[in-house]
């Protein structure tokens, strides 16, 4: 009878044991799991912790428990990074947000079971089972074409600094099937690019014509003296004041000066003449006053660049160094559209003088805003600006294993286009493609450009 009594418990026991055993298994596999490999230490580590930050809010907002984040620091090294998503493999872990720098992509490859969803804007030599969700230059090269067609311009040069993400640029502009004006590559260092400013905006020759310009107003304006002296010279011979002598002397200088005005005259441009006499409210009679010259000699060159907008493929200091280039050059906006890459609503153009007026894409500003007021409200300072598609993205993986299953990789190409706190995206061959906005730096503000 015992021996029946231990049997019958040792079977319970076994049972529940497996009951209990089958439902933890069921339980962690409702569980979306959700990695993350960010640098959490080091030099990078503000970006890290501001983007796991903004997946907290993330998760705060879709309040659903079935959802864990596995977080890794890769210490933004590729061999720890390779090391992160390894565990997160071990762990049950199928998608990944991360890494946010293109360098630590180059071994996750190795890892195939896992999908990952890089921050990095970078588009050239990505692994099969990474997808790339920045705001890449194909994205934000493709928002200013369409700009400036609809802008009607077509005279447009594109100035790319040569730097690590020079050939990333060159390519967007290639792949953007657009006829650019030209595409000049150049140098970062001050001199130089003074150097290179000028000489694209061919500086020299249009100081050359304002001078000869300011040289024939003068010569003009010394004929119109002498001929004044000569009459009155005329007057006083007449009343025997002076001999003939000093009437013969004058009337040789006038000849003189007739002979260089005239040479000057064959090399100046008459159509640049009239525009400069029309744009400055210069007599139409040929004379030029003392007032209208004293102007003239304010201005530093005389002419036309021959495009009508640039494209500035920098940012930050580098970016006003360039346009306060194009100042010295007597190129402002009065002349070309300036238009620039992404700037994430950077405040310091707004107190530039050279960078007002200018263009640049990006994501949508009310919800950028807004995603920046919650966080400092959350964690009393503003977050890294690529926190922001972080944010997005675990929403979007939500989306994807609620609606569509929990095939992440197949099922994120399914649909056309995604709508996040970004603006429109979608998917395109292993890279995000943002439908980006056009905001114009204007009267201390970022105006969004209706097109």
């Amino acid at each position: 009878m015992k021996f029946i009594l231990l049997l019958a418990s040792i079977i319970y026991l076994s049972l529940f044991n497996f009951y209990c055993l089958a439902k933890e298994v069921k339980s962690d596999e409702s569980i979306l799991k959700v990695g993350l490999i960010v640098p959490l230490s080091g030099r990078h580590q503000e970006i890290g912790k501001s983007v796991l930050n903004s997946i907290r809010l993330a998760l705060s907002k879709i309040n659903n428990d079935r959802i864990e984040i596995f977080p890794k620091d890769n210490y933004s090294n590729p061999e720890k990074t390779l090391h992160a998503a390894r565990q997160l493999e071990s762990e049950g872990v199928r998608i990944v947000i991360g890494p946010v720098f293109h360098q630590n992509l180059i071994n996750l490859g190795k890892v195939q079971n896992l999908t990952f969803l890089s921050l990095s804007n970078k588009t050239k030599i990505i692994p099969k089972n990474v997808i790339t969700i920045g705001i890449n230059a194909n994205s934000q090269i493709n928002a200013i074409v369409d700009f400036i067609k609809k802008e009607n311009l077509n005279k447009t040069i594109v100035l790319v600094p040569k730097s690590n993400f020079e050939d990333e640029l060159k390519n967007a502009l290639v792949k953007s099937k657009y006829e650019f004006m030209n595409i000049y590559s150049y140098d970062v260092k001050p001199d130089k690019l003074t150097s290179q400013i000028k000489q694209i905006t061919d500086y020299d020759e249009r100081k050359k014509k304002l001078e000869k310009i300011i040289e024939f107003a003068e010569k003009r304006m010394e004929i119109l003296e002498k001929e004044e002296e000569l009459k009155n010279l005329k007057k006083k011979y007449t009343l025997g004041e002076i001999d003939l002598n000093s009437i013969v002397l004058i009337k040789k200088e006038i000849k003189n000066l007739k002979k260089k005005y005239t040479l000057l005259e064959t090399q100046i441009n008459k159509e640049e003449l009239e525009n400069l006499k029309k744009k400055h409210a210069i007599s139409l009679d040929n004379q030029i006053n003392e007032k209208e010259l004293k102007n003239l000699k304010k201005k530093y060159t005389l002419g036309k660049v021959d495009f009508d907008s640039v494209i500035i493929a920098n940012f930050g200091e580098n970016l006003k160094s360039v346009t306060s280039s194009f100042s010295f050059s007597d190129v402002t906006i009065q002349d070309v559209k300036f238009i620039t890459l992404n700037q994430w609503f950077d405040e310091t153009l707004l107190k530039e003088s050279s960078t007002n007026q200018i263009y640049f894409p990006s994501i949508n500003l009310a919800n950028y805003s807004k995603f920046r007021e919650t966080y400092f409200k959350n964690y009393n300072k503003y977050p890294q600006q690529i926190s922001i598609l972080s944010y997005d993205i675990l929403g979007l993986i939500y989306y994807i294993d609620k609606v569509q299953g929990s095939d992440l990789k197949k099922n994120i190409f399914n649909k056309k286009s995604y709508v996040g706190e970004i603006g429109e995206f979608s998917f395109e061959d292993k890279i995000i493609a943002h439908k980006l906005d056009i905001y114009q730096v204007l009267d201390n503000q970022f105006l969004k450009i209706n097109q």
